[in-house]
């Protein structure tokens, strides 16, 4: 049976396998995913393009982008909240 390596051995073993390339894989090429299309009524498109100016944002994608990725943060620390909320109600 083997036994399991410490993080120290595992570090002390690839650093003295760095320079020997028969120790490593093939590369791994990763592709980065194409953008994704969203489609949103005319009116509110229009009304997104208008706050974009407003903001002197250069294009309606960036500040949507900007939009939507600080949404995103809200509503994960939102939920990070409530599940702390729930485990603390909990006793957890």
């Amino acid at each position: 049976m083997k036994r399991k390596l410490s993080q120290e051995e595992i570090d002390n073993i690839v650093v003295a396998q760095a320079d020997n390339d028969s120790t490593w894989e093939k590369p791994i090429r990763a592709r980065r995913k194409k953008s994704a299309s969203l489609s949103i009524p005319a009116e509110l498109a229009a009304r997104a393009a208008f706050l974009a100016r407003l903001h002197r944002q250069p294009n309606i994608e960036e500040w949507l982008t900007h939009v939507i990725q600080e949404r995103v943060e809200l509503e994960e620390a939102a939920f990070v909240g409530a599940k702390r909320e729930l485990a603390t109600r909990n006793g957890v």
